[in-house]
């Protein structure tokens, strides 16, 4: 008996009712101005009144001009019955404005949640209270607002079912892999983006609808075009038109058909959504159902926006104070730099009446929400001088002020304190390489950097910088290989955070290596998606029995490029008379011969490090100094 999928479970909310309209214009221009005058005034009333709708919670609705030939406005609408988004279809056309229109197209849709994970589930099985964290963001999932953000993007998407791929055959795990690591790519849009997801299987000729809303056009695009870079993406999805717009109130119908500049009120089109959805900031480890989760889903957070604004801090104090102002906050609490934050952090300490142990309680729903996000860094509860202090620290401002929405909403709050936080050296060591190993790595790899940095050796962070490396091997046609890399490394210059990717040559074998490295380790893992489909993979660095090592940004110096040949032909002799030694090798660039790559495979982690600590490698190193235009680094280690 075939095997049964198994479908992430949903909830829904809110019909919406998207509503594409073209006007008519050679008959609005032969029309008498009386007429136009007397259907304007009749379709603003009844707009407004639409409108008016959020002030009773019954839904929402908002009046776009869109940009392009595709239509001229758009209706937004978000009621609690297919009957009510098909009332309001009906009374618009009874307008004689409608007569001056016709429909483009329109898609219908509920809004939904949906997840993978375990604490999902708790809500989906009844098991969350209505105060629970989680169970409050599905709320805002299932009845979300609609920001006054300046710009709308909508469009239409289906998971692919073509035969090698097909979105519906992957097993629940790979789906919600897919899911997880596409959300991360939109937690670097938090505070610009919001997105709201809504289903539409068996309700539209698609299965979700997308709805973004932000002030800038440009953030829009360069989420939409890294995640285009995203597997689940690039290998799963089909997309519909898109539609821009920018949203308009209903008393500028007039200038906007006169050709005049919309929104007339410059206040208005000033406004930005600078408070966005909590989904944005506080980030889950569930990303939602299948649809296109763009700012990180949080369906746990009470991450991607899937509504309308956060809570605004309802605090009439609000004080923003330097790093050194802000440690010295913090040190009475018992929080101290390098123990409980990073240089760079930022830290949020809010002041409340209530008390503590009560607030504890309230604290730990959200701190349990929070702590699904790499953003977090805690969350806790101190008691000082007779008031209940919570601290949040973050490390981005932006997240910190997307939790500061919630977190002013805790019981007593009547002032915060926010800055960001300096650990004294970290920043401006000329050592840089001792600082923490990457934010990603795992607790083996940190320690081997810690290791390495005690022994003067290059770990993983060149010139103060985060470094992320991505190398596999492959046995592909050399030609094939560099064409295929050099197309994507073209791709990938279009994102700040790519620092190179190139093919290194082993003159001796068959086998490659591809290199990419990036400042981030989300865009790193973003990559990852691309460069494991080059023809010929034979593993990532790091798979495999035993234990790998790799040399990085050996570049030498023209003049010493044959005696540093020499040099490795040496030291291969000594690491082939080594314990645990298995193979080492020289990789060239192709694209610079003086860029090289050291591979090296050993049996143990102890076997290599054996040869780090070696006299013969501290000589090697010394004498590298001379002929290296750069110092070498070993950036990523397995």
């Amino acid at each position: 008996m075939p095997e049964r999928r198994d479908p992430p479970p949903t909830d829904e909310g809110w019909y919406a009712l998207h509503d594409f309209r073209s006007l008519d214009w050679d008959e609005w221009r032969d029309s008498p101005e009386r007429d136009q005058d007397r259907a304007l005034s009749e379709v603003i009333d009844q707009l407004e009144s639409m409108i008016a709708v959020e002030d009773s919670d019954e839904g929402a609705t908002a009046l776009y001009s869109i940009l392009s030939h595709k239509a001229d406005l758009l209706l937004v609408h978000l009621r609690p019955t297919s009957a009510d988004i098909g009332a309001l279809e009906r009374q618009f056309e009874t307008t004689a404005f409608a007569e001056y229109t016709e429909r483009e197209t329109s898609f219908v849709s509920v809004t939904e949640a949906s997840g993978y994970s375990e604490r999902a589930r708790e809500y989906f099985e009844g098991e969350l209270d209505e105060g629970d964290g989680l169970y409050n963001y599905m709320q805002t999932r299932l009845y979300p607002e609609i920001p006054d953000a300046t710009h709308v993007c909508f469009y239409p998407m289906d998971k692919r079912r073509d035969p090698e791929q097909n979105w519906y055959d992957l097993s629940f795990e790979e789906r919600a892999d897919h899911m997880d690591a596409h959300g991360d790519i939109g937690r670097d849009y938090a505070g610009k983006v919001v997105q709201m997801i809504t289903g539409a299987v068996a309700l539209d000729d698609h299965e979700w609808g997308v709805t973004l809303w932000g002030d800038d056009l440009v953030d829009m695009k360069d989420l939409l075009y890294e995640m285009r870079f995203d597997p689940s993406t690039s290998k799963y999805a089909e997309f519909g038109s898109f539609y821009i717009g920018r949203r308009i109130p209903p008393s500028d119908l007039s200038a906007l058909l006169a050709g005049e500049r919309v929104p007339t009120d410059a206040a208005y089109e000033n406004e930005t959504t600078a408070a966005v959805h909590p989904d944005e900031a506080v980030e889950s480890a569930d990303h939602g159902g299948d649809g296109h989760d763009h700012s990180g889903d949080a369906e746990e957070s009470g991450d991607s926006a899937t509504s309308g604004g956060r809570p605004e801090p309802d605090v009439t104090d609000v004080e923003q104070v330097t790093d050194e102002q802000m440690e010295q906050r913090l040190a009475p609490l018992g929080l101290h730099p390098g123990d409980d934050y990073s240089d760079g952090d930022f830290a949020l300490a809010l002041y409340s009446d209530a008390d503590a142990q009560e607030l504890a309680e309230e604290v730990d729903g959200l701190r349990g929400n929070f702590e699904h996000y790499d953003s977090h860094v805690m969350t806790a509860v101190r008691a000082d001088g007779g008031e209940s202090v919570i601290v949040s620290i973050w490390d981005a401002e932006r997240a910190a002020d997307t939790a500061e929405g919630f977190l002013t909403d805790l019981p007593g709050v009547s002032r915060s304190v926010r800055g960001p936080l300096t650990v004294e050296g970290t920043s401006s060591d000329e050592d840089a390489e001792t600082q923490d190993a990457d934010d990603g790595a795992t607790d083996d790899t940190a320690a081997i950097r810690e290791e390495l940095a005690d022994l003067d050796v290059y770990a993983g962070k060149p010139h103060g910088e985060d470094i992320y490396a991505l190398v596999l091997y492959s046995n592909a046609d050399h030609d094939e290989l560099v064409e295929e890399v050099e197309s994507l490394s073209d791709g990938f210059d279009r994102y700040d955070t790519h620092e190179g990717t190139s093919v290194y040559e082993d003159p001796d074998g068959e086998t490659a290596a591809v290199v990419s490295l990036w400042e981030t380790q989300d865009a790193a893992d973003t990559a990852s998606g691309y460069l494991t489909d080059l023809p010929d993979i034979v593993g990532w660095a790091d798979e495999g029995e035993g234990f790998g090592t790799m040399g990085m940004f050996y570049t030498v110096k023209p003049q010493h490029r044959e005696d540093f040949t020499q040099k490795f032909g040496t030291v291969g002799g000594l690491l082939a008379e080594m314990d645990g030694h298995r193979e080492t090798r020289l990789l060239v660039n192709t694209d610079d011969e003086n860029d090289m790559f050291i591979a090296s495979q050993w049996d143990s982690k102890a076997d290599a490090m054996a040869f780090f600590r070696s006299d013969a490698f501290t000589d090697t190193v010394d004498w590298g100094r001379d002929v290296l235009a750069d110092r070498p680094r070993h950036v990523f280690l397995a």
